[in-house]
């Protein structure tokens, strides 16, 4: 059994690797925690910073501090991730890739030979509906998908 679990940073994500885990290691499964970082979002966000600071010309450098924090966030969370993996005796790797979110997850999810797609039912805005990547991609995953909520 190989399980896919999208991790976005959220606590839906994490809840939903942590189900992943416990469902790999019934299975003698493994895991692979997979993310997604789009530059598109640290662009709006060093935009806006830039808007409300009401200093456009500090708005690369904004990109590029938003940009390292966001890789390093997302390590950080999968690394803690992975070595929950371990600690159960499951086998667990790691991999994030840069670009489109909906693309990226779907590429992944439908060439990977995956048994079994996890992820949470909402993102990291945390709003009470399903999220909205959730609902761009979910009837195009070709392998079972479980959502957690």
């Amino acid at each position: 059994m190989k399980v896919l679990v999208l991790i976005d940073g959220s606590k839906w994500s994490q809840k939903a690797a942590l189900h992943a885990i416990a469902v790999a290691k019934r299975k003698g499964g493994k895991v692979i925690l997979f993310s997604v970082l789009d530059r598109r979002e640290a662009k709006a966000i060093a935009f806006n910073m830039g808007i409300l600071s009401q200093n456009l010309r500090d708005v690369q450098r904004f990109e590029e501090e938003i940009w390292k924090d966001m890789k390093k966030s997302i390590k950080h969370i999968m690394s803690n991730l992975l070595e929950m993996c371990h600690r159960e005796g499951v086998n667990c790797s790691l991999k994030i890739v840069e670009g489109s979110a909906k693309d990226k997850i779907l590429e992944e999810a439908n060439s990977g030979g995956y048994t079994l797609v996890v992820m949470g039912a909402y993102g990291r805005s945390g709003k009470t509906r399903i999220g909205s990547l959730l609902e761009d991609v979910v009837g195009l995953i070709e392998p079972p998908v479980m959502i957690v909520r």
